[in-house]
């Protein structure tokens, strides 16, 4: 009997969420594939659908906001449709209704991202970090209480852990992508703490690598590193054969802050990228520290 990703009407569909995987979450892709067979193409599956989600909003495309927003509903009213009927014909909900299913994935969380990306669609700012916090969860926290059904887990008190972990990723991808996110006119650091460290949205929209900004961005970045410390107990809560793959995650992930810190919190210089020959070393670090 052939594996759930090789069935012939299956197939497109695992290859297609493998692809976007490959194509836009490198480290991601390369922590997965530390993952069992079985698990890694679930992986792909969730991973997936959270892009195809994504890349509606954020490709460029010559489309208003309501047809967009218009997009997404539709997207939405499928994903309740395949919940409810167990398919779908379409190229991504097709492979993952099917890991849905088979790992007890419940419908909120796909529908909290869907709702994660609308919020992205209207984005004019956040004030608070309260607010940024809910963009937080819904487009990165509820990954990690998805994949946490597919890796399998010890106790129940492993899934706000693995919250936490998604949020300190996104947090990280916020800090990692201001330079290029200020060229479409973003940015995602809330007002209260922009005005807090006396930086203006001119500062960053300018480039200009004030003392207030770097006290800034040292701040935004400790913040993260408690999320990845907080989250860090949950992976032992896991199941055996996806801890490493976890681990190896969040210290690529963490990488790339100590990145930045290293570059004196600029986060003009470029876009900050670990290699893969330095991800191999994190993996093999972390294998042998917890064997």
């Amino acid at each position: 009997m052939a594996a759930f990703w090789q069935n012939k009407t299956l197939a497109p569909s695992f290859h297609y969420a493998r692809a976007l995987t490959a194509q836009y979450a490198r480290s991601f892709y390369f922590s997965s594939r530390l993952l069992p067979v079985e698990k890694r193409w679930a992986t792909y599956a969730l991973y997936g659908f959270c892009r195809y989600a994504d890349n509606l909003i954020d490709l460029p495309r010559p489309r208003s906001r309501q047809e967009l927003l218009q997009e997404l509903s539709c997207l939405a009213g499928e994903i309740t449709a395949a919940y409810r009927s167990g398919e779908s014909e379409h190229p991504i909900i097709k492979s993952f209704i099917f890991v849905a299913q088979k790992y007890g994935i419940p419908e909120k969380y796909a529908q909290e991202l869907i709702k994660g990306v609308e919020m992205d669609a209207g984005f004019s700012g956040y004030e608070s970090f309260a607010e940024l916090s809910l963009f937080t969860y819904r487009v990165a926290g509820v990954v990690g209480l998805m994949m946490t059904h597919i890796l399998g887990y010890q106790s129940e008190e492993a899934f706000p852990y693995a919250e936490k972990l998604g949020i300190a990723m996104q947090l990280t991808n916020i800090l990692r992508d201001i330079q290029e996110d200020k060229r479409i006119g973003r940015i995602y650091i809330p007002a209260e703490e922009l005005k807090k460290f006396s930086v203006s949205a001119e500062d960053i929209m300018n480039e200009r690598m004030t003392p207030q900004l770097r006290r800034l961005m040292e701040f935004q970045i400790h913040r993260a590193h408690t999320y990845y410390r907080e989250a860090e107990p949950g992976i032992a809560m896991l199941d055996v054969d996806a801890r490493f793959s976890i681990y190896t995650a969040s210290r690529i992930y963490r990488a790339i802050l100590h990145k930045i810190e290293q570059a004196d919190y600029n986060p003009f210089t470029g876009r900050v990228f670990i290699s893969d020959t330095r991800k191999l070393g994190m993996f093999l670090h972390e294998y042998l520290r917890r064997r």
